[in-house]
């Protein structure tokens, strides 16, 4: 089961579970088949990762689960001081609580089994200090934080989890997505900061990280026991974990 499915390093990791022969569910908010292709094994149902009720439905209709790849977000780039409490609860609601209440969702069935993955879709933003992303950073490394932690608390029931740790991708609708939250472009304080962060960031794209890195990373978290717990995905992510070691 993957959340987030409608584009991106969802939809990818999708497609590629599918094509290594797994059942996969894919969620959305708004559902949509024609983005995957048509396949028996492929079922298409509606969570949004904000709407308690929309998790229960979900799961509930999905069935047993073994391995949950949570990997809905969305990113808001702006100062800490342009950034209003509003979009900062909406980063947090669903990068964070979102993932946190779907996992408290699937975990009873995985514990009842003794055996399931559970894959928490981050962001190497995590690995080091970025202007204009802190409070998606945030939102992203408490996931990090409670994953660790949750690790250990099921390692017993025979659950593992895992963080995937994605770069900058060119490829997705996140940048786009982030665009429409986008502030303080025009503003007199921090304008000519953000547009001189920004055109570096699309600069550095090229070295980025693709979808498929995303996929893999995740099916090397899902398939492989060994697996460590961090995996970063995409070239630059690789580089910016070596950098923190």
């Amino acid at each position: 089961m993957i959340t987030g499915c409608s584009s991106g390093f969802g939809l990818e990791t999708a497609r590629h579970f599918l094509k290594q022969g797994w059942q996969v569910i894919a969620t959305m908010r708004t559902p949509s088949e024609d983005v995957l292709p048509p396949s028996s094994r492929l079922r298409v149902l509606q969570l949004d990762v904000t709407d308690v009720s929309s998790i229960h439905n979900a799961i509930e209709a999905a069935g047993p689960i073994d391995v949950l790849v949570n990997n809905a977000g969305f990113g808001a780039p702006a100062p800490l001081e342009l950034t209003s409490m509003e979009t900062s609860r909406a980063l947090f609601e669903t990068n964070t609580f979102g993932t946190i209440a779907v996992t408290q969702a699937v975990l009873p069935q995985m514990r009842e089994h003794k055996s399931g993955v559970i894959v928490n879709v981050t962001s190497s933003t995590t690995l080091k200090p970025l202007p204009l992303v802190g409070i998606y950073r945030a939102a992203k490394a408490a996931v990090n934080a409670f994953s660790e932690s949750l690790a250990i608390e099921v390692e017993q029931f025979g659950v593992r989890v895992h963080i995937v740790l994605p770069g900058s991708s060119s490829e997705t609708r996140f940048r786009d997505t982030a665009r429409t939250h986008l502030r303080g472009m025009d503003d007199e304080i921090y304008g000519e900061f953000m547009q001189q962060t920004i055109a570096r960031m699309q600069a550095s794209v090229g070295q980025g990280t693709r979808s498929k890195d995303v996929a893999e990373a995740v099916w090397y978290a899902a398939t492989d026991p060994s697996a460590p717990m961090r995996i970063p995905a995409g070239a630059d992510a690789v580089q910016w974990a070596a950098e923190t070691r």
